[in-house]
């Protein structure tokens, strides 16, 4: 079983004394399968980011062919990754908090300068990726969001998952709010809101297109524009309100066993009921909507967005389900790769950005809106492979990766052993 067995139990974490870092023994083993899970399925999505306009992110039809091929690869990615993973990465953020935090008061330490430090520096690392690589960065919304949990982390298990559905209830508001109200938008600015985010004009893709397939200095003001609006006006908008509250529902959730693979497992069969009966149903509704009213501004992103928005806390619970099933099963040796990768989690999601920059921006090969969705899930799977090896030969050298370990050494305040102990 790879579930929390000796010392990568949760009581073993808990109980030990020292204020240093969880060591690699002391992990517990189906977070770390899971948050491998979640970071490879994020790649998916993330790519279309990286190698097309931003609109068609949003809005298929914006760009792009859509046809045959293509299009069931964006149905299939739109079914069972898009939203589904990042929910599962910003849980387990959240049960993260609680496990580091219960671990460092075990051990008689304050908890909260080491965590305050810990996000500074994620906040950090959010802004220089975004403003510096990619504008697709979830770093600087996790470190900003991880303040706040921190501070809710005790509530009861039950007021948890009551303030983090209200929470993530708040896009919806805001969402249908904005819809309602578009017919009394100034038309100018609606027609700017539409080209900006929607539906862009030729020359407005010819501007993106011709701006990221120029040099990295090129890119900068096209960049330092794009990763502005997501990561501070959408994070108003939509990503403060959904991952602050999956966080307390994802510690919830760890205090329950449900993220460590301790429930029985009827619980999470019916997790897997429950995404296949209710959430694909409902993300396929949504998506025949959207083709219905042939992606129209109001009713595709304001109303009919909240379909796959709801829909894919369930999907993303149904995944949970089969990695923890597998954890519990005689085939969990299936997942020690995607538990090397997990254990290298924020490596790995900065080395995709290093990786898909390179291919598709202009300081690299400049494929920038030439690579259609088939070859872009190709990539993918090349990634995928590359990752999965890479993670597994990198820690039977070292104890971290090589951005946890910075990570840990600025948030303790002193180089933290990098190289694996020799063994026998």
């Amino acid at each position: 079983m790879l579930g929390t067995t000796g010392e990568e139990s949760d009581s073993g974490v808990l109980s030990n004394q020292n204020s240093g870092p969880v060591s690699p023994q002391k992990r517990v083993a189906a977070l770390d399968a899971l948050r491998g899970c979640a970071v490879l399925g994020i790649l998916p999505m993330n790519i279309q980011s990286f190698s097309m306009i931003g609109a068609a992110y949003v809005n298929p039809t914006a760009y792009g062919d859509l046809q045959g091929a293509n299009y069931w690869v964006w149905f299939l990615t739109h079914l069972l990754a898009d939203q589904k993973f990042i929910t599962i990465f910003s849980m387990l953020f959240g049960a993260g908090i609680w496990l580091m935090s219960s671990r460092l008061e075990a051990s008689g330490k304050a908890a909260a300068p080491i965590h305050y430090r810990r996000m500074a520096w994620l906040i950090l690392f959010g802004l220089l990726h975004g403003y510096l690589l990619w504008y697709g960065d979830v770093l600087l919304t996790y470190g900003l969001c991880g303040l706040l949990a921190f501070v809710l982390r005790k509530m009861s298990v039950r007021r948890l998952i009551i303030v983090g559905l209200a929470l993530i209830a708040g896009t919806t508001v805001i969402s249908v709010s904005l819809g309602l109200s578009l017919p009394y938008w100034p038309p100018q600015k609606l027609e700017a809101f539409t080209h900006e985010v929607w539906r862009p004009s030729h020359a407005m893709v010819a501007d993106e297109i011709s701006a990221y397939r120029s040099g990295w200095l090129g890119e900068m003001p096209r960049r330092f524009h794009d990763n502005t609006a997501l990561q501070f006006q959408a994070f108003l908008l939509i990503s403060f309100w959904k991952v602050e509250g999956l966080m307390l529902g994802g510690i919830a959730l760890f205090r329950m066993g449900v993220l460590s693979a301790q429930r029985p497992a009827k619980i999470y069969w019916t997790f897997i009921a429950l995404a296949c009966l209710v959430g694909f149903p409902l993300i396929i509704y949504g998506t025949q909507r959207d083709f219905a009213v042939g992606w129209n501004l109001r009713q595709s992103l304001f109303f009919y967005f909240q379909y796959n928005y709801w829909a894919s806390i369930l999907v993303s619970l149904g995944w949970v389900g089969i990695v923890m099933l597998v954890c519990q099963s005689r085939k969990a040796y299936l997942l020690k790769p995607a538990m090397a990768v997990g254990r290298m989690a924020l490596t790995n999601y900065l080395l995709d950005s290093v990786i898909c920059t390179t291919i598709f921006y202009g300081f690299g090969l400049g494929l920038y809106g030439k690579v259609s969705r088939v070859p872009q899930l190709e990539l993918v799977g090349a990634i995928w492979v590359f990752q999965l090896l890479i993670s597994a030969i990198w820690l039977k050298y070292f104890r971290f990766g090589p951005v946890e370990w910075l990570w840990r050494s600025l948030t303790y305040w002193r180089l933290q052993p990098f190289r694996s102990r020799p063994v026998g």
